[in-house]
Order: structure tokens, then sequence, then C-alpha cells
């Protein structure tokens, strides 16, 4: 009796390091992806699928570097078909130790967790179809794997997003209401409270629910001082990451804080500088723009110019295909800082490439005006 039990405790021991192993290396793992630091994380997940060949945590987050390279350059489809593919091997993964045990949670949580990814791009893609369909079989694999264990909080990120976007989506985008018949109602509330719990509580989930807390409080709830929250938790975890360092500036900005925006803008400038993975010249643009809205603020024209014409050359080469608002914007400030210079000549040739270009804010409008009367000081 007693050389079982101490089989079973030296077995229950075993179980336990390599658990505490597995944990330690994907915990590591995400830490790296969200601070940008891809090769070091696709090293990290080439340990766990070594180590742990039958768990399906490596290629899961093999594909989470993928989706962050999409997430720096969401205009890009260059990474596109490698995280489908990537996604795929996860779900066929997850489904070979299905087949051998129905109950595996961690299959089922890994399999809803690539289903709802391939959602979410072909959203990103406006694909409503596809992303209904893989958000409809991802859903009961979060259901199932939670009744089975419901100690296990990053299931609850599931929830969370399913209730928030289930009741914002179709008053946002309205073509996707009528696929939603197929769906539970959503439940908002319950969605961020979920959400928030996972936030606080989450093992491997902890940082995703709070970016999209931020993103949401950011984009749909229009509440600048709680995405703040998000946004300053998330940089000052992850400094280096181009997109939370991004969202706490422009969340400064709409809150008028231009101050604190101009300084975390002037770090994105510097680190594009010196080369940081993610700070590209689309994140510049947008820092230069800033940039030149704070000092014109201040009255200091020179360094707004600079800032502004930066902008300018920089939105000539990420909007090839497209013109922004930032490069409509920049030419209108660009052409009352002339104005006020008095070099009309100059000023006018700006307001008439507004003309010339898609119209952002009463771009047109406000064009026309200082055509007829130049802007003042």
């Amino acid at each position: 009796m007693l050389q079982k039990l101490l089989i079973f405790v030296l077995f229950a021991s075993s179980l336990f390091a390599q658990q505490e192993h597995l944990d330690s290396l994907v915990t590591t793992g995400i830490h790296q992806i969200y601070s940008i630091q891809f090769d070091e994380a696709d090293s990290t997940f080439a340990s766990v699928r070594k180590d742990f060949p039958n768990h399906p945590a490596g290629n899961f987050f093999d594909a989470m570097i993928v989706w962050w390279r999409i997430l720096l350059d969401l205009r890009s489809e260059t990474y596109d078909d490698m995280l489908r593919d990537k996604l795929e091997i996860v779900i066929d993964q997850c489904d070979d130790i299905l087949d051998e045990d129905e109950t595996n949670v961690d299959a089922m949580f890994f399999k809803g967790g690539a289903l709802g990814y391939r959602g979410r791009l072909s959203a990103l893609r406006y694909d409503w179809f596809d992303a209904a369909s893989d958000g409809k079989d991802a859903l009961p694999l979060v259901f199932w794997a939670y009744e089975l264990d419901s100690t296990n909080t990053d299931v609850i990120l599931g929830f969370g997003i399913y209730n928030y976007f289930a009741e914002i989506i179709p008053e946002v985008f309205p073509p996707v209401e009528p696929l939603m018949i197929f769906f539970p109602d959503g439940d908002k509330k319950k969605g961020i409270e979920q959400l928030e719990f996972v936030g606080e509580n989450g093992k491997y989930a902890k940082f995703e629910a709070l970016y999209f807390l931020m993103t949401s409080y950011y984009s749909f709830e229009k509440n600048n001082i709680k995405a703040l929250s998000y946004a300053k938790i998330l940089n000052e975890e992850f400094p280096n990451n181009p997109r939370f360092e991004s969202y706490r500036g422009r969340i400064n900005i709409r809150m008028n804080s231009y101050n604190k925006a101009s300084k975390i803008f002037s770090s994105i400038i510097d680190k594009y500088n010196l080369g940081y993975t993610g700070y590209t010249e689309r994140v510049k643009r947008e820092a230069e723009y800033y940039l030149g809205t704070y000092y014109n603020r201040k009255d200091s024209l020179a360094l707004a110019e600079t800032h502004f014409l930066n902008c300018e050359s920089l939105s000539r080469v990420v909007d090839k295909d497209e013109e922004s608002g930032f490069l409509v914007n920049t030419l209108l400030y660009l052409g009352k800082i002339s104005d006020i210079k008095g070099m009309r000549e100059k000023a006018v040739a700006y307001y008439e490439e507004v003309l010339d270009l898609d119209e952002f804010s009463s771009s047109h409008e406000k064009a026309e005006k200082y055509l007829k009367k130049p802007h003042k000081k």
C-alpha cells in the first residue's frame, strides 16, 4: 500500500512539474509576442512544440505570432494565408486529440480559440459570412470546455468577446444583422464584466482581455477614461508595442491632454528612427501628425510645419492606393500655416489639392472657405 502511494505521489509530482514547465514557457512566449519580440517568441514556442508535442499550445501560440504581425499593419494581407494555415494545423491537432478523448478540455479550448481567431481575421477583411461561420463553430466548444472545467478562467474570454460583439456588431455593421438569427443573443454589459474578470485573473488570456477592453472602450463605448486606463496598463507592461503606445497617445489627444500625448508620440518617432520592430512608416506618420497639431496649438508654427511636412511626405508613401484623413488634414494645416506666413500662392496650392482629394470632416468646405479668404492667426 505504501509503495502504491509513493508511486502515485511521484507520478503526481511529475505531472505538476510538467505543467509548471509548460506554463512557464507559454507565459514567457506570450510576453514576447506582446513585446513584439517575434524571433524570441518563435524560439520559445518551438521549445513548447518540442517538449510538449501532443499539446496544442505550441502550435496555437505560433499562430498568434503571425496574428500580431497582422495587427501591426492591418491594411496588409501579407500574412493572412500564413495565419490561416497555422490555425488549420491547430484545428487538425485538436481534432486528433478529441477523436481519442472527446472530453479533453485543452483541445476544446485551443480549437475554439483557433476558430475564433480565424473568424476575427475574416471580420477584419469584412468577410462576414466566414466570420459568422467560424464563430458558430467556436461557441459550443467554449461552452463545453467551461462545463468540463469551470476553473479555467481563460475560457471566459470567449464568452466575453461573444457577449459584447454579438450585441455591438449588428449595430455598427447592419449587413451582419441577418446572420445573427443563428446565434444566441449577446449581452454587452455582461461581456464587459467577463472581459474584466479575465483581465484580472486570466492565465494565458489576461492581456488579450485587456486589449479587447481598451479597443472596445475607445472605438465603441467612447469612454476615454476607461480606454486610457487599459492603454496605460498595456503600454507600461509592453513599452515597445507600437499598437499599445499609439492607442495611449490617441486617447490622450481625444482627452485634450496634448502635453502627455506629445511625449508619447515623440517616443514613437524615436523608436522608428532606432528601427524598433513594428514602428512602421504608418505609425510614424500618425505621430508626426499629432505632434504637428500639438505645436500648432502652442503657436510654434515652425515646429508644427516641420512635423506636418514629415506627415505629408510619409502619407504620400503609405497612402499609395487611397488618401487618408491624415494627408487631407495635413494639407489644410500646411495651407493655413502658409497663409499666416504670407505665402498665399503656396497656401492656395494646398487648398486646391484638398479639393482634388476625398472629403474628410468637411475638408472641402474648409478649403473653399480659405480659398475665398486667407486664413489668419
